[in-house]
């Protein structure tokens, strides 16, 4: 049983089905697709330095505009400890420049949430709570954040987090999936989004 749906139980079969097939990795078989980022866009310039660091751990990054091609991978594999995760790589392509937003993702059974470790190395991590809505689509939220140091993990106040909200859906007319993600902070605002459509490779 993949993690996603011990995080959502029996609310995971009220998904379109196929997000839930998105979403169960069947025989760990690895999720791949492609598709358009219709907008991507950034925070503030002051952050700029702290987008083009982020570049240096596959997180986050200062380039922004419209039509960006980009892949997914989502790979469920055991951890050395015997954990379930999933590791995600999605990569923008700038013309010739490639950036990244990756995660490594396990469930949590004692809290009931999907623990999201943001980077490679990871540098930030996140709790994730699940949340089906009444069309069939997929709401993620982001919930209490901690700095990623080495072996250290240091809470970050709220007010300082880049609290994110994920929506993703299935379109039958189109057929694909639709992805928004935004991320904000209570003092600055807008941090990072990005909306696009994306469908999986054939096999």
């Amino acid at each position: 049983m993949s993690v996603y749906k011990k995080a959502l139980d029996k609310e995971f079969y009220r998904l379109h089905p196929m997000l839930q097939k998105r979403y169960s990795f069947s025989n760990h078989a690895p999720f791949q697709a492609q598709g358009v980022m219709k907008s991507i866009k950034v925070g503030p310039k002051f952050l700029y330095p702290l987008f083009w660091l982020g570049t240096k751990r596959k997180l986050l990054f200062p380039e922004y505009g419209t039509n960006i091609p980009f892949k997914i991978l989502n790979t469920p594999f055991v951890g050395a400890d015997g954990e379930e995760q999933i590791h995600w790589e999605r990569v923008f392509y700038f013309g010739e420049k490639k950036r990244y937003f990756n995660a490594l993702m396990s469930y949590d059974p004692e809290r009931n949430l999907i623990k999201d470790y943001l980077g490679e190395p990871s540098i930030l991590y996140s709790d994730l709570v699940f949340i089906v809505s009444s069309d069939g689509s997929l709401r993620i939220e982001s919930s209490k954040q901690r700095l990623v140091l080495w072996k250290i993990e240091i809470p970050i106040p709220k007010i300082l987090q880049g609290l994110a909200t994920v929506t993703e859906k299935y379109s039958e007319e189109k057929r694909v999936f639709q992805i928004s993600v935004d991320v904000r902070n209570p003092l600055i605002g807008h941090i990072f989004s990005y909306e696009g459509e994306f469908k999986p490779n054939e096999k």
